[in-house]
Formats: C-alpha cells, structure tokens, sequence
C-alpha cells in the first residue's frame, strides 16, 4: 500500500474512532456510525440492528441519504428473520452483495422490482465486541457493482470500532434504564413506607405510581375472600368513578395478572381480547392502553396495580419494571398498614374492656413502678394518673406481702395467678379490704404484672356481722339451751315408766335436736377460735372405733328415718389417733348427716378408717349425686353452699368446720368424687404414742 494511502487510512480510521468514542447516548452513536461509514464508502442507505445478548432486535436506526430514521426496529424485523442481516447474524460473518438480485440472501422488496430502483449493491457486516455479537452494519448503494474490495474492508474495520461503540453505548443505556428504575423505586420506597396508616399507604402508592409512569390513572384493587379484585383506591383522572367496582376472579386483563401472578403491558386495550369493558372500561373513562402488575405480600397474591393511558401515548421501556418494582414495595408496605390497623383496633379494645373493667386493675414492672391504671383503680385509689403512672410504686397503695421484686419472681417463676387479701390505702388515708390478684402480662413489649383489685369491703361487713351473729347466737343461745337440755333430761327420768312411752319417745326427738342445736353452736365456736390461730384444745389418746361409733349413733335416727343403711368399715388393731376426742366427733358426725342428706331415700352409706403411714386416714362414702371437680375445693370454704336446685338448706358452715378441725390436728381433709357417682369424704388424723399419752378406752 503506498505511503500516501495507508495515511490517509490511519487518520480515516483515528478519526472514525475518535468521532465514535465521544458519545455514550446508544442513539447518537447509531447515527455516527451510520453517517460515518456512508461517509467513508458511500451509498444511499444504511441501517443498524442493535441485538441483545440473546440475539433478539433491541433498537435499530435507519439513514436515508441525510435523514435519519429512529425505532424502525419493527421495520426491520424481517430482515432479521428472512433477508441479509439475519444471515450474517446467525453465521457471523460478513457479507459483500455486488449485485442484490442474483443473491438469494437479499430480501426482496417492492421497490427493488426493475420498473422501481431495481438491483443495488450492498454489503453487511456484523458488529462484535469482546466476542459478543452486538449488531449488524449494512449499507447499501443505489447502483450493482458500485462497492469494491477496498469498500468492503473498510466497512469491516469501521465495524470493528461500531461494535465497541454500540457494545459501550448498550450498556451505558441499561445502566441509565437501570438506574432511572432504581431512583424511582428508592424514591417510591420512601415514600410508600413514610407512614403505617392503611389510607395514607393507599394514597402514597397512587402518587408514586402516577409520578413515576406519568399516566392518567392509577388504581389499586385488593383480592377478597372470593378470589374476585375490589378497587379500594385511586387517584387521577375520573378516578371516583373507580372505587368499589369489583372484577370477577379471572376476568380481563386484571384478572389475567392475579391468576398468572405477572405484569403486563397492553399498548391497545382495542386489539387485547383479554381486556373486558364490562368490567374494565370506567365510566366517564376511555381506557387506551394500561399497565398492571401483581401486588404480593408473603409469597400471596393481594392485589394487583394498575396505570392507565400513559400521557405520551405509549408506555416507556422501563414502565413494567418500575410498575412491578412498586408493586412489590406496595405488597409488604399494604400487609404492614393492615396488621398495623387490626393492631389498633385491638389495642383500642383492649382499652376500652381495660377501662371500662368493674374491678381496679394496675400495671407495673418488675420493681413494682406503677405504669397504667384504670377509671376503677384512679377512683379507688383517689389518686390521678399523672400521679400514678411513673411515679408511684405499688407499695405505697397497699401491703403487697413480700417486696415488689419478690412477688415479680414468684409469679414468673409459676406462672400462675397469685391471691390474697389485703387492703388498699386511698389519697384521703382511708383504707379498703380488697383480694388481690396478680398474674405476669406484657406490656409495651416488657414483661410486666398485672394487678386486679376487688374491693370486698360488702364481703368483709358481712363476715362481720355473721361473726356478730355466731357470737350472739353462742353467747346468747348457749346458756338457755343448757338448761333446756338439763330440763329434758329431768323430765325424761320422770317418764320413764311404759305408760308414759309415747311422752318420753317425744322427750328423745327434743333431746337429739337439743343436742345437735349444741354440736352447732360449738362448731360456730371453734370455727371462731381456730380462725383466730387459737390451737385445738384438750387432745388424748383416743381409739377410732368409739370414734366412729359415736358419730354412727348419733346419725342412726335420721338414717333410720329415711331407710339408710350406714356401714362401718374399720381395719383390726387400729393404733389410736392424738386427738380432741368431742371435736372430732363433731367432724364425723357432720360428715355422716351430709351424707344421709345427699343420699337417696334407701341408700348406703359407708364410713371406714385405716392405717396410711403415720397417719390414720378415715372416710365416708355416700351414694349422692357427686360433687363436680370444680367445686370441690370450694366447699371447704365458710359460708359456701352449693347450688343445687331443691337440695338440702344449711347455713354452710359445717365443712368449713370440718376443714379447721382437721387442719388443726395437722390433718388434711379432701373429697374425690364424680358426678352421679356419689361423694367420698377422707380425712387424716395423727396417731398417738401411747407409751407416754394417756389412753381412753
């Protein structure tokens, strides 16, 4: 090649590479490159084809003499499929057509017919960078023969530089589309996520959607519980005519979306027969073309998000992506919203049955900090909330026992319900008798205690004048009551002759009531004392079967009176028991009326005792209706009766004496029963050490 030339080359060559490298913009370098090879090799037209890795056209330029033609990648599309290009492309190598009508590579077209423009020369060539093929160059010249083996190679060296060119341009593109995509979806993020309240995230979605997508409208549909898209927000143009309308599962484009959980662009809703008017086309709306993409929370489909009729009259590249991207942010944010919302609504009921409950209830912390109060426990107390809450212990409202640390542990360490009785010290000094009840809660996301108070001041007045009553009834009744027993007891040895049967039958019936009128009285009597922390009284040695056959006489009558049978069960050489010998009488004669009150007529009724360890364990077994297994630790308590429609009266106080007596002996006293199935009573009692306590045979 002489000097001359080969110069002229290189500075052709620097200065197509110099002219190609200053741009980045993928549009402007097309145009460079399509001008410049015109430039260098001449011709009527060239066009370029801007493929994907995947080989697919992704934009395209065409130049007409000194007009260029941008997006005519439609255009182009068969070239690739039928004509020149797309066998360059699928073998990768270049071509050199000197006369397009007699290569069946060409593409035909009408106006290469003879009668138009007729045969031309062309030459095509791929462009690679970094073995990646990234389009095809071809130029074409009006006249056959009119490019030479000089003209092809340099279109071959020009597309050696194009295809870095186009390769950097790409790529600069998608970083751009990318970060365009990005920017909008941060910015959307941020908004979007600004706020937890299920209306205000509605709106923020709309807002970014239509800012990003800069369309008409944007609507938002949630699924229900049948599957069908209910529209419950939008904003934009005619958007109130929108609100509410329902499309059926799987009906139209949104239906489309949700079952198939993808996005998807419709350019023309016209030529889509997915797209249903019925269900779809707004009033006062003429939908053209819309977006939507799914809208998911948890791996679920919610709902779906919808943008209608772009302004520019088609929706740009990145429009799905950033509509998608949306959707996504919208699926957790929206799922946020509505826990956050069925979160208040509890909380807003937890504070009203909080508030509205009949009993004071207190929340503190582990060290007793009083931290929420009720109305109840503001106006027990007398004190305000401001007062309360943050500033006072619990302590200082009432006796808690044991130090605020101290029942903290204990009632996470059983996690249980704690009680007692204690009272409560008001602002004005006044104190209140309350129960407490104390159980572990969380509170503000801490482990806290809750405090119930029940105010039992009515309770405790009433056990006052009950105590005022058992006190009457003992010192009044007991002194006259003796001298009726002492005057039945004369006049029953007055009539003691046969002649006067019928006389003393009647004296016996006043004497056993008299008697069981005393058993009464000293029951009320100890039930005083022993609540009082008194210990028992006199105890002996004493053997089990007086015992029992004591109680069984005095019982007799009024089990013979209903047709009872009461049967003695009692082990052979049977140690005697430690015992208050008249008070534990009194327990299993109380024991044994209970069991022929709840007996039917004609029924058993069985009493027995026998050795258990160290203890003597005694009991009786009735064929009443049972005792259910929650009641039976209730009945022990004084005052207690249970509610059995036309079952026998009492006052209620006889095992609550029973209780005491045993107790008071160091004894414990039980039932097991189920219902239907009868009641047994079991009790234990110390046995005595009869080498060195006195024995009563």
């Amino acid at each position: 090649m002489p000097e001359d030339e080969s110069r002229s080359s290189l500075e052709l060559f620097f200065n197509v590479s110099r002219e190609l490298s200053s741009a980045l913009e993928l549009h402007t370098v097309l145009q460079r490159v399509l001008f410049q090879s015109l430039k260098v090799v001449g011709g009527e037209r060239a066009s370029i084809i801007v493929l994907d890795d995947s080989g697919n056209a992704l934009d395209s330029a065409i130049v007409y003499g000194r007009q260029m033609h941008d997006n005519t990648t439609q255009q182009l599309r068969d070239t690739i499929d039928r004509g020149l290009a797309g066998w360059v492309v699928r073998h990768r190598q270049p071509v050199w057509v000197p006369d397009t009508s007699k290569d069946q590579r060409w593409l035909h077209r009408p106006d290469d017919d003879s009668s138009r423009s007729g045969a031309k020369s062309a030459m095509c060539v791929p462009l690679q960078a970094r073995d990646r093929l990234v389009g095809v160059l071809t130029i074409v010249h009006p006249v056959p023969g009119s490019y030479t083996r000089n003209n092809f190679d340099l279109v071959q060296a020009i597309a050696g530089q194009a295809g870095i060119a186009v390769l950097n341009a790409r790529l600069f593109e998608e970083s751009q589309h990318q970060a365009r995509v990005m920017t909008a979806l941060a910015s959307s993020a941020a908004a979007i996520n600004a706020s937890l309240q299920l209306s205000d995230v509605f709106q923020r979605i709309l807002e970014e959607t239509i800012q990003a997508l800069d369309v008409e409208t944007v609507a938002l549909a949630m699924t229900d519980s049948n599957g069908d898209l209910v529209f419950k927000a939008a904003t934009g143009k005619n958007s109130e005519n929108i609100l509410d309308k329902r499309v059926p599962a799987g009906k139209g484009v949104t239906g489309w979306v949700a079952r198939e959980e993808q996005g998807i662009i419709v350019p023309s809703v016209k030529d889509d027969n997915r797209f249903l008017p019925v269900f779809e086309q707004f009033p006062g709306m003429d939908i053209q073309a819309l977006a939507c993409a799914p809208i998911h929370a948890d791996g679920r489909l919610i709902g779906i998000l919808e943008a209608i009729n772009p302004l520019s009259q088609s929706f740009n590249p990145e429009a799905l992506l950033v509509l998608t991207g949306i959707g996504n942010l919208a699926g957790s944010s929206l799922q946020h919203a509505q826990l956050f919302e069925r979160l208040q609504v509890a909380h807003k009921r937890y504070r009203e049955l909080f508030d509205d409950n009949i009993n004071p209830i207190l929340i503190t912390d582990s060290e007793g900090m009083i931290l929420e109060a009720n109305r109840q426990a503001i106006a027990l107390s007398g004190y305000s909330i401001r007062e309360l809450t943050g500033k006072m212990k619990i302590s200082n409202l009432h006796n808690t026992k044991k130090d605020e640390r101290s029942v903290s542990d204990e009632v996470s360490t059983s996690g249980k319900t704690i009680s007692y009785e204690s009272f409560i010290l008001n602002k004005s000094g006044k104190q209140i008798p309350i129960q407490v009840y104390i159980r572990r809660v969380v509170f503000q996301d801490a482990p806290s205690l809750q405090w119930i108070f029940e105010d039992i001041s009515e309770r405790k007045e009433l056990d006052r004048l009950r105590e005022d009553m058992t006190a009457m009834i003992y010192h009044d009744l007991r002194s006259p009551l003796s001298n009726v027993v002492s005057s039945l007891d004369v006049l029953y040895n007055m009539f003691t002759d046969e002649e006067y049967e019928t006389i003393a039958s009647v004296l016996t019936i006043a004497s056993r009531s008299t008697t069981r009128i005393q058993r009464l009285i000293s029951s009320l009597l100890d039930i005083n004392r022993l609540e009082s922390g008194k210990t028992v009284g006199t105890q002996q040695a004493v053997h089990p079967t007086i015992l029992l056959e004591d109680a069984m006489d005095a019982v007799q009558a009024m089990a013979d009176s209903r047709n009872q049978s009461i049967i003695a069960k009692l082990t052979p050489n049977i140690p005697p028991v430690w015992v208050d010998a008249d008070m534990i009488r009194r327990v299993l004669i109380n024991l044994l009326e209970n069991a022929c009150k709840f007996s039917p007529a004609q029924g058993k009724i069985e009493i027995g005792a026998r050795a258990n360890g160290d203890w003597l364990q005694i009991w009786v077994q009735d064929t009443g209706p049972g005792i259910p297994i929650e009641d039976q630790e209730r009945i022990f308590e004084k005052y207690t009766r249970l509610n059995e429609k036309g079952g026998p009266a009492g006052l209620g106080v006889g095992l609550a004496f029973c209780r005491l007596a045993v107790e008071g002996h160091g004894g414990r006293i039980w039932v097991e029963s189920k219902p239907n199935y009868g009641a047994s009573f079991n009790l234990t009692l110390p046995f005595a050490k009869v080498s060195s306590q006195i024995y009563q045979e």
